[in-house]
């Protein structure tokens, strides 16, 4: 009766949302994927729970601090005997509207990834940003402060979810959050307010960010107002109309800023009459015509070219500095990945960002190239799999009930991790004890007596792909490690 009341009431104020101000507005069911299918989609048998997936209407804020209605993805995994932790996932660049993961997870766009996170015990949230998807105006592209709140704004949504939509869905305090491309900067922006304005609202379990523009006022400064050849020209008009779009004082016409042709075929990916990719592929052609290669500065202005570089208060450079998002120290688990031959994103963004971030006190970072070889597009996969074993070795899954769950004194040292079949358990307390391992779903999978040796082999052969969890039991203390096996 009560469940029943709630929802009625819970519906009510969904429809007069306005008025009460409620964050959710509506969320529609687009889905639902087996275990099965998930990890035969992905070709990962870690693959653990089934998972539905539905497109979310929430309230905000746009850039001028009105309200503002945006969509996003969110995909649930399945099992409501279970507690899931959060995860964000904030998605690479757009080439239009619609090309985001509420609209795209049905057509093997990047909102499939939702799945993948979702089929691991993640309860996924992934925004579609503002002007995207459901929203109006012009999408302000890498523009850090909106990307991030309009990710806390979809999590503060979810107990509107849960009252409505998720009865038997269960959650817990951990959060996580990674992204790729320009989804890295929007989850290194994310990342930077959780611990920051936000410190008290949320707490950081885990961040990894994958191939992100983080160094926009350095960076990709340098690269665009270089000779260099790069074949991606449209960034460089998204980024300044979007900045245009927010602050309102880097130009008064596009005839200011870019030469013709270029100008006109820009006008008209402002206007909406083409989207980013055509807009890119009719700018390379048009550099390649007139100036004999593909040097994005060509399109702008010399005079403008040289006020940029002379002056670095000029309101340009003071705008691209705003969407840093790397002079901070992460105090939560932190992985940069990268990949050295990445032809669109610099690798020295990545670069840029670790350093800053060591010598301003980072806790625990690492910053990896998980394939030197590997351009933008070929970086993603690697990028992906580095994060989600990353994860797993912090996320919590637990039961709804569970009163008998034992305290561990500490972890257990364990190499390598992951591992294709045997591992090694370190610095084992003299007294000696017992060994065991239990899979996913709580089984005790092998149970070894008597270990004595300070330093033992653990052989996980015989078991199947996943996550397992290994406990040392000696007297009445535990020691307790997460150990991926994958082969």
């Amino acid at each position: 009766m009560y469940k029943k009341l709630l929802s009625v009431f819970a519906a009510y104020l969904l429809v007069t949302w306005p008025l009460y101000a409620q964050r959710m507005v509506s969320a529609q069911l687009l889905g639902t994927r087996t275990r099965a299918q998930i990890a035969a989609q992905f070709n990962n048998p870690l693959v653990q729970y089934d998972a539905r997936f539905y497109r979310v209407i929430y309230t905000t804020k746009n850039t001028a601090g009105l309200p503002d209605t945006v969509s996003g993805l969110l995909v649930v995994p399945q099992d409501p005997a279970r507690i899931f932790p959060r995860l964000v996932y904030q998605h690479g660049t757009s080439i239009s509207r619609t090309e985001v993961p509420s609209f795209n997870v049905m057509t093997g766009g990047e909102g499939t990834l939702g799945l993948l996170f979702a089929g691991m015990g993640f309860l996924t949230f992934m925004p579609d940003y503002l002007g995207l998807g459901v929203a109006k105006g012009f999408h302000p592209y890498v523009h850090a402060a909106s990307e991030s709140w309009v990710a806390a704004d979809m999590l503060r949504a979810l107990p509107d979810f849960m009252a409505y939509y998720g009865p038997d869905l269960h959650v817990n305090d951990q959060l996580f959050v990674t992204g790729y491309s320009q989804g890295g900067h929007a989850s290194m922006a994310f990342h930077r307010d959780v611990e920051g304005p936000w410190k008290d609202e949320f707490k950081m379990t885990a961040a990894s960010h994958m191939s992100g523009p983080y160094s926009i006022g350095e960076v990709m400064r340098d690269m665009v107002l270089s000779e260099d050849v790069y074949f991606y020209p449209a960034y460089i008009p998204n980024t300044l109309l979007s900045y245009q779009y927010v602050y309102g004082n880097l130009f008064n016409s596009l005839q200011e800023v870019f030469r013709e042709p270029y100008a006109t075929v820009i006008g008209q990916f402002q206007s909406g009459s083409i989207n980013l990719l055509q807009l890119n592929i009719q700018l390379i052609n048009l550099l390649t015509q007139s100036e004999g290669a593909c040097r994005p500065v060509r399109m702008l202005h010399p005079q403008l070219v040289q006020e940029v570089k002379a002056d670095d208060w000029h309101p340009v450079n003071v705008a691209l500095r705003d969407n840093n998002v790397y002079r901070w120290s992460p105090q939560a688990p932190t992985r940069i990945y990268y990949c050295m031959a990445d032809d669109q994103v610099p690798f020295r963004n990545s670069i840029v960002a670790r350093d800053t971030m060591l010598a301003r006190g980072a806790a625990d970072l690492q910053v990896v190239d998980v394939n030197s070889n590997a351009d933008h597009g070929a970086c993603a996969s690697p990028a992906i799999f580095n994060t989600l074993i990353f994860f797993l070795g912090y996320r919590e899954v637990g039961y709804v009930t569970n009163t008998q769950e034992p305290t561990p004194v500490g972890p257990l040292f364990v190499q390598p991790n992951p591992t294709s079949g045997t591992v090694w358990l370190m610095d084992l307390p003299d007294a000696g004890g017992q060994i065991q391992v239990f899979d996913i779903s709580g089984r005790l999978r092998q149970d070894i007596t008597h270990v004595n040796d300070r330093n033992y082999r653990l052989d996980l052969a015989g078991l199947e792909n996943g996550l397992y969890l290994v406990r040392f039991f000696s007297g009445d203390r535990i020691w307790q490690s997460k150990v991926v096996l994958y082969r």
